[in-house]
């Protein structure tokens, strides 16, 4: 199979003197970026680094699952929130069907209608809810501890409204956890019930967990190439363990990412996909890059409030709402385009007539090459302005690559954490918040908590 490439051309050329990356700069950084590889691979089986163990394993029981599964189910409601959710959207919009929900079910060759809900907004929640033939519909609930507060509210009111509809006993029927292999409320949740269960490895953070059940339950019962994914990753695993410093994927995007934060002062990482298919690969990489590398103090307990800011751009469609500020504001961003060497669709762009010669250019090309031509020319105009970005191009929107793609950029954050001295596998800001809410909605233990917000 063909792999993904990344070039950093564009990183490589400024206006003035000191506003770009040079040759002699990553020569001179080549061997903190290896060592910083050599740290992350060292650590392997280690701490929360059992995403890396990912790619080797069996898919063989989601895939037994969703062959059980089929033709049973309408929809698949998927509960969850962060890492737990953003994964699954992520595949989805990749890898099914565009307006998959909308296809009659011998289109979805018996295969549910896929929905995520990842919020407690209560105009969303009955909205939805009002939509689902419940009576048709597997909910899969999420939460390694059991206690998530937002997951597990979305849990109680399936759980009742289930429970109204078709009795106590058949809750099993429509329930499926992942969860802590062992303990946990959620464990004991589904032992209870009797539900089925699938394990969330306890050594894989959230954010880090697409490739283990929290993703792979819904690509194989929504029928994603299931085998394709952990192929593609492998490979790209088999790649960052063989090749070291700059010829490296993962320190390639890592080490550009770290020197044009702390080198060239450009602390806004745009993540720009062109291609509709790859839109939500940016927002899942928002929470990867900013939950992992956005840290108060570093590995010594020194205050150091690092940490880049992710956003996700659409190309074309923001060409028209972001790029110029990316192009003329502040010069604190660097780019990374995703670009797709072959769509799966050809359409041919018709000539237009006399009346419309203004139009004459478009004709006969297609809007791939459109999309290609609008990529290529963003990139050299923000060059012409010295502003960096770099473009990973994907031969294919297709399993092998996404998943190749979605490790890349796992490794990737995990070799910044060395180069930022950060633990790139803790949330200590987002802890505070969880723990507020538990005082704010009355939770047995933080009663001295609520006191102090007020």
């Amino acid at each position: 199979m063909e792999r993904l490439s990344i070039d950093i051309t564009k990183c490589m050329s400024g206006l003035d003197e000191g506003t770009a990356l040079t040759p002699n700069m990553l020569e001179q950084f080549a061997p903190q970026l290896e060592k910083a590889r050599r740290a992350v691979l060292d650590a392997a089986g280690t701490g929360m680094l059992g995403w890396m163990d990912l790619p080797a394993q069996d898919p063989g029981p989601y895939l037994d699952f969703a062959a059980e599964c089929a033709d049973k189910y309408e929809c698949l409601l998927i509960i969850g929130i962060g890492g737990s959710a953003l994964g699954t959207t992520a595949l989805a919009t990749a890898l099914l069907p565009f307006y998959y929900n909308e296809l009659s079910p011998g289109e979805r060759k018996g295969r549910p209608r896929l929905y995520v809900l990842d919020n407690v907004d209560p105009d969303e929640t009955v909205a939805l809810l009002g939509r689902l033939d419940l009576s048709r519909t597997l909910v899969n609930v999420i939460s390694k501890s059991g206690t998530t507060g937002e997951s597990m509210a979305g849990y109680l009111v399936l759980r009742e409204q289930l429970r109204t509809l078709v009795g106590q006993a058949a809750l099993n029927e429509h329930f499926v956890f992942t969860t802590d292999p062992v303990g946990g409320a959620l464990r004991k949740i589904g032992a209870a019930m009797g539900a089925p269960m699938f394990d969330l490895p306890p050594d894989v953070g959230g954010r880090f967990s697409v490739l283990s059940a929290v993703g792979l339950l819904p690509a194989a019962l929504t029928g994603m190439d299931v085998r394709g994914l952990l192929a593609g990753a492998q490979d790209m695993a088999d790649w960052i363990a063989e090749t070291k410093g700059w010829e490296n994927p993962a320190c390639k995007f890592a080490g550009v990412q770290f020197l044009e934060d702390t080198a060239l002062g450009r602390c806004v990482s745009v993540m720009m996909p062109y291609s509709a298919r790859l839109r939500d690969v940016a927002d899942w990489y928002r929470q990867l890059w900013a939950e992992s590398l956005g840290k108060e103090v570093d590995r010594q307990g020194r205050t150091v409030n690092v940490g880049p800011l992710p956003v996700k751009s659409l190309g074309v469609t923001d060409q028209h709402s972001q790029l110029q500020l990316y192009a003329e504001g502040p010069d604190d961003k660097v780019i990374t385009f995703l670009g797709v060497g072959e769509f799966d669709k050809t359409v041919t762009i018709p000539t237009p007539g006399p009346e419309a010669e203004a139009l004459a250019y478009l004709g006969g090309h297609t809007l791939g090459g459109l999309l290609w031509a609008e990529q290529k020319g963003t990139a050299w105009a923000l060059a012409k302005r010295g502003r960096p970005s770099l473009t990973i191009t994907l031969p294919r929107v297709e399993a092998y690559s996404v998943g190749a793609l979605l490790y890349l950029l796992e490794m990737a954050t995990a070799i910044a954490g060395e180069l930022y001295d950060v633990d790139a596998f803790d949330q200590p800001g987002v802890e505070l918040s969880k723990q507020a809410t538990y005082a704010l909605m009355g939770r047995s233990g933080y009663e001295a908590l609520a006191s102090e917000i007020g």
